[in-house]
């Protein structure tokens, strides 16, 4: 059966776009692509859910979405950490509706069905009377989210049950995970609840301005060099390397014109600094001890960045993940979290989360730097001129950005496709071909003549 949600003409010109590198603008709020992505991208591949530390006890639970998949995920007595569908077996309403808390069981509030920790039918509101002994509970347990797995605390799903594990679809970028969580005895923890809220933009783009273009900092976040927090220099965000791995997932690795950093390890106390060299290897420590910031993504539509705030004597390191959930073709709904070292002081951990909260967030002026930016890329998105415009990615002619001028750094000590600059299209052309490769995949499948 053909697939109707794109019409076929349209997708070979889409297709011969993409084989001349090149990005046509309309697919940004196209209906029908969106509809797409949402079966052939977030149907099939790893979505971050939430941070282990969110679930620390027996009982603790959170709810979450995959795109309009809504998720209760939760630690069981057995310290399994168990993801469910969040909708009861019975008449199919939200089942929990708090974002977090801790319970032995689960009732949902509309005929009072209620399920354990393991997802098991454990109670039926006059069950016998109303549906007879014959009834077996085990039949109508929650529905399991297929795929629920970790690595360095954090906790992915994926809806497709024969997807490849999560570990390999990381790939190298768990190399550098390593570094991000794994540095300090304990790892890293959430401080605080992740901020919500909903932003007039389209996931491709938010995903790629944090992932993928350190090159927007100059221009975009122009206040933060009037106000002395960045330097004057022009370049100063792309000093460093960019980092291309598997499956459309990249990091920046960003350090100054001198090649190292203003300060060793990001600012952290001078006392942690040999727990991280008891834990990270030669190479992962010589990356740390030199970086700025370090900015990338994991594909679809987790984004990261490790910076350096504050000024001189009061400087501060913290990771900040964010989640694009795509409620729409022009909207997000952004989710972002505060991580810290667990081993790091206690006073140091709450400066940095004032700073975080001065920076990133609804409140942050980082934030509403950016959030202006994606909505006018929507506005424009939908005009009849944008059918045939192209946007400047990619390869193919000598003025697009960086690739027929830039050859990767064979001596760069970690794994991955390096190139000596993040101001380059790198880590964008391989998110756009991986999105390309998951939407085209067996869309005009067509049934055998009978």
């Amino acid at each position: 059966m053909i697939k109707k949600t794109l019409d076929e003409k349209a997708f070979q010109l889409l297709k011969e776009k993409m084989e001349q590198g090149l990005f046509p603008q309309w697919v940004l709020t196209d209906p029908d692509i969106y509809e797409l992505e949402i079966d052939k991208i977030f149907g099939h591949t790893w979505q971050f859910l939430a941070h282990e530390t969110e679930l620390k006890d027996s009982g603790s639970y959170v709810t979450r979405w995959m795109v309009n998949d809504p998720v209760l995920l939760v630690k069981n007595r057995k310290g399994e950490i168990k993801g469910y569908l969040n909708s009861c077996t019975h008449r199919g309403t939200q089942l929990c509706t708090a974002d977090h808390g801790n319970k032995k069981n689960f009732t949902c509030p509309y005929h009072g069905w209620s399920y354990n920790l393991d997802g098991e039918l454990i109670g039926i509101v006059a069950g016998n009377k109303v549906y007879g002994e014959e009834m077996d509970k085990s039949e109508w347990g929650l529905r399991e989210i297929p795929q629920v797995a970790s690595y360095q605390g954090m906790i992915f799903g994926c809806l497709d049950p024969v997807a490849m594990p999560l570990e390999e679809y990381l790939g190298d970028m768990k190399w550098y995970f390593d570094i991000l969580l794994g540095r300090s005895d304990g790892g890293m923890e959430v401080r605080g609840l992740p901020q919500r809220w909903v932003a007039k933009a389209n996931w491709k783009a938010t995903a790629e301005n944090f992932a993928a273009d350190p090159y927007h900092v100059q221009t975009t976040h122009r206040s933060t060099v009037e106000l002395g927090i960045s330097p004057e220099d022009p370049l100063y965000a792309g000093y460093g390397h960019q980092i291309v791995t598997e499956n459309g997932h990249g990091i920046n690795v960003i350090t100054s014109k001198t090649g190292k950093a203003r300060v060793p390890y990001q600012g952290t106390p001078e006392s942690m600094w040999p727990m991280f060299k008891k834990n990270l290897t030669p190479e992962q420590d010589e990356i740390l001890s030199g970086v700025t910031v370090f900015v990338g993504g994991v594909y679809p539509n987790l984004s990261f960045v490790s910076p350096i705030h504050g000024t001189e004597g009061h400087l501060h390191n913290y990771l900040n993940f964010r989640m694009w959930r795509p409620i729409g073709p022009e909207k997000v709904e952004v989710w972002c979290w505060f991580l810290i070292d667990k081993a790091a002081p206690e006073e140091y951990k709450e400066a940095a989360y004032r700073g975080y909260l001065g920076s990133f967030g609804p409140t942050g002026t980082l934030e509403q730097d950016d959030t202006e930016t994606w909505a006018r890329i929507v506005e424009v998105s939908k005009g009849l001129m944008m059918r045939d415009k192209e946007l400047n990615y990619n390869n193919v002619s000598n003025y697009l950005m960086g690739f027929d001028r830039v050859e990767p750094d064979q001596s760069f000590p970690g794994p991955g496709i390096a190139y000596p600059t993040t101001y380059l299209d790198a880590i964008s052309r391989s998110m756009h071909e991986n999105w390309f490769k998951l939407i085209s995949k067996d869309l005009f499948v067509k049934e055998a003549v009978k």
